[in-house]
């Protein structure tokens, strides 16, 4: 399956993370030691098993530091990996290898780190109809490449930001004044194309919210038997998504009980880096 994230934004964040680590005089040891005429030959592996993600923005970090070095990947995003596997090839002058070497490496590991266990919370349900999705809770200015690492891992994603659709969560509520006015007030603000979600605690707002009418019900913190009524009393008129401290010991019994989506904030915000090394020699 192929992926895609824009050019720009690929590049706009690589040279940030690039200048971040440069700073003010570049890479010292790099020039203090390596002559600016060698050249290098390098490869990235992966130390323990999972899926990877994150290879444009690798290959982006060595290319803006080198336009000279070539970059091969070996596998694509989405990819499964075992320990000792090649992921890529780099060749090239060696200064811009090693100076490029630990943002390449950063985004390669957060992100398929992210895919990895993205990976095996979809595996635990994959005998049910249920997604599972992220959420905002992820790394500031990291989002995009985040939630492309989900989409990597075999998940779904959530609303990007504030912008993309109304979600209605318990504290819009508690201001509103209730479920109802809420969603009148939603329903009153915007135009026909936005999807409108409303997070419910109780059977009770569920009814209330489905005598008004969303797009989608967040089911917050609910039990499965909960969950399980829940989804016969939507019977079908609204998306349900489950939500709260989902982990994966409970993650294929919130599926079972005939939810669409379950998002998971840990996807991106307790994800383990994938352990990817690279190793280079004198070509």
């Amino acid at each position: 399956m192929s992926f895609d994230l824009s050019l720009i934004l690929i590049e706009d964040a690589v040279r940030a993370a690039l200048a971040e680590d440069l700073g003010r005089a570049g890479d010292i040891t790099t020039q203090a030691i390596i002559p600016a005429t060698a050249n290098a030959r390098a490869v990235s592996a992966a130390r323990e098993a999972g899926v990877v993600a994150g290879l444009p923005l690798a290959r982006a970090a060595f290319q803006l530091m080198e336009p000279r070095i070539g970059f091969e990947a070996w596998l694509e995003d989405g990819a499964r990996v075992e320990p000792g596997q090649i992921v890529a090839r780099i060749e090239g002058l060696a200064r811009g290898i090693l100076s490029a070497e630990r943002v390449a490496l950063n985004y390669l590991g957060r992100l398929s780190g992210i895919a990895s266990l993205t990976a095996e919370y979809a595996a635990r349900i994959a005998h049910t109809r249920a997604k599972v999705c992220d959420t905002r809770k992820t790394t500031p200015l990291l989002r995009a490449f985040e939630k492309y690492a989900v989409r990597c891992g075999g998940g779904a994603n959530h609303r990007f930001g504030l912008d993309d659709a109304v979600l209605i969560k318990d504290n819009h509520i508690a201001v509103a004044g209730g479920v109802a006015p809420a969603l009148r007030a939603a329903k009153a603000f915007v135009g026909h194309l936005t999807k409108i979600e409303i997070e419910v605690d109780t059977l009770e707002q569920l009814q209330e919210a489905l005598a008004e009418g969303a797009d989608a019900v967040l089911l917050d913190n609910m039990r499965p038997e909960v969950l399980r009524k829940a989804v016969e009393m939507v019977a079908g008129r609204m998306i349900c998504e489950a939500s709260g401290g989902v982990t994966l010991d409970t993650v294929a019994a919130i599926a079972a009980t005939g939810v669409d989506l379950i998002s998971i904030g840990a996807l991106t915000h307790s994800a383990k880096v994938l352990d990817l090394g690279l190793d280079i020699k004198i070509a």
